[in-house]
């Protein structure tokens, strides 16, 4: 009587895939847009010091940074407790300011090089006889639009 055989199997009917190549683009699209890339890994640690004011810099990509700050915990061993100026992801000494500018002002557009900016990031902590031989040697790379960077008083 019954009109339902057990006996017949039926296979999993097949997944349809046509789709799955729109979520993956859609997923990479999306990831692309968050994410942002970390540009230089701080081996300095950096605590800013009250500021009065703020400047807001138009064109990210003319910014050149130079971080001044004791080394972080597992360098300290090896370079002590003093602070050091770290320019992109190296330890660097004063000398080496100069010719880093240099270096930075020559990778941009030649449109773009009058307009370069260099941001001073150092540690309230810092002695200020490093901060004026780096301004220095800014003044002998003719960085002259330098911009320190603080956290604004609240």
């Amino acid at each position: 009587m019954g009109k339902f055989n057990k006996t017949g199997k039926r296979g999993m009917p097949a997944l349809n895939t046509s789709s799955l190549p729109d979520l993956i683009f859609t997923l990479l699209f999306f990831f692309m847009i968050v994410t942002t890339m970390r540009e230089v890994t701080l081996k300095v640690e950096f605590r800013a010091p009250q500021a009065t004011e703020l400047e807001k810099l138009e064109k990210k990509s003319l910014v050149t940074f130079i971080y001044v700050g004791k080394p972080t915990k597992e360098f300290r061993a090896k370079l002590g407790e003093e602070s050091r100026i770290q320019l992109n992801d190296a330890f660097a000494e004063v000398s080496e300011v100069y010719d880093y500018i240099n270096g930075e002002r020559a990778s941009m557009k030649e449109e773009d090089q009058p307009n370069m900016t260099v941001s001073l990031k150092i540690d309230q902590d810092t002695k200020m006889g490093i901060v004026t031989e780096i301004k220095e040697a800014l003044r002998q790379a003719y960085a002259l639009k330098i911009n320190y960077s603080a956290q604004p008083r609240q």
